[in-house]
């Protein structure tokens, strides 16, 4: 945990960031790089009718770290995928709470 879900980039590009940006996240959440997830969801996006290209979206699902962490852990976010000439980039996070996420039938509260 963090588990990171991106859309409006490629595979390619998702990887070619993957290492260096895993690196600097665990960095700023004082956790092992082993502790991430990243996953690129194959969705097609409609609107009006017509398919579309996605916007850059990215979701960070994890436990609350206050929000320096969050505000350093976005903006690493966005520092890397604006270098693929992205016109904007939102990240938003889903807070998971540690007694209701269950790690084999049991919760990770105290």
């Amino acid at each position: 945990m963090p588990h990171i879900v991106f859309r409006g980039i490629s595979i390619e590009q998702l990887k070619s960031i993957s290492k260096p940006l895993v690196a600097e996240l665990a960095n700023v959440c004082d956790c092992g790089t082993d502790n991430f997830t990243l996953e690129l969801p194959n969705s097609t996006f409609v609107f009006n009718g017509e398919e579309t290209p996605a916007f850059p979206l990215i979701e960070v699902k994890w436990f609350e770290r206050g929000q320096e962490i969050r505000d350093q852990f976005a903006q690493l976010l966005t520092k890397y995928l604006i270098e693929f000439k992205l016109p904007e980039v939102e990240v938003v996070f889903t807070v998971f709470s540690e007694t209701a996420y269950y790690i084999n039938g049991k919760h990770c509260g105290n």
